[in-house]
């Protein structure tokens, strides 16, 4: 669901365009030195920024990235890192589309690609715009490293069955699928506010693990 749009995030951006990042100067092939990691993680759609947070909380030694295109989001979510003065050095965000993916990060860059919650865009004229729609899968191809990955989390049945169908025809491998994955715990993995939602209705979530070929077809 898209925020309703806040008047200070665009000047609050500007101001703090040392860690949420509006062009791209400079970035592509230089985030393992940036953020000084060996396994680096963009998470696509970050919303309000809880995961890639407490993700960078909890795996220090990881770099992360966040997008995010709305830019009402995209200011919260560093607003936060910024206002409770959060560790930085293994962590930066970037307001832009997925689609301008390839201005940001290099070929074979990218260890791990997250999907969370992703706009399920569900009439079926709006699913070229779906984030495993080919157009961005043909992206994540060339950014993520050979062996790389595709986590990717959802509340919605349809566009876990969809992102299965496209991942499989991009050449990807399917490594791990599970259709209750909060039915276990998972201490691993950071459960946002609004993931707790879903899990509070008894809603399943659905999580799969795809994994880039190592031949691009």
């Amino acid at each position: 669901m898209r925020m309703r749009k806040k008047k200070w995030a665009e000047p609050w951006i500007k101001e703090h365009n040392d860690y949420i990042y509006v062009l791209p100067v400079d970035k592509k092939g230089n985030w393992h030195k940036l953020l000084n990691c060996q396994e680096l993680h963009l998470e696509i759609g970050m919303g309000k920024g809880d995961y890639i947070i407490g993700m960078s909380n909890l795996y220090p030694d990881c770099g992360w990235v966040g997008m995010e295109k709305d830019i009402s989001a995209a200011a919260t979510a560093a607003r936060k890192v910024i206002d409770n003065e959060y560790d930085i050095n293994n962590n930066r965000m970037i307001y832009d589309d997925a689609i301008n993916l390839e201005n940001w990060f290099d070929e074979n860059e990218v260890d791990v690609i997250h999907l969370n919650f992703s706009d399920p865009w569900p009439k079926k004229h709006y699913h070229k715009r779906r984030l495993t729609s080919d157009i961005f899968l043909n992206i994540y191809k060339k950014i993520l490293k050979v062996q790389g990955q595709i986590i990717m989390k959802t509340d919605n049945q349809d566009l876990f069955d969809y992102s299965k169908e496209y991942l499989l025809n991009n050449n990807f491998n399917i490594i791990e699928e599970n259709r209750d994955y909060r039915s276990n715990k998972h201490e691993e993995d950071v459960i946002t506010e609004y993931e707790n939602k879903f899990i509070s209705l008894g809603m399943p979530i659905y999580r799969l693990v795809a994994i880039k070929n190592d031949k691009i077809v």
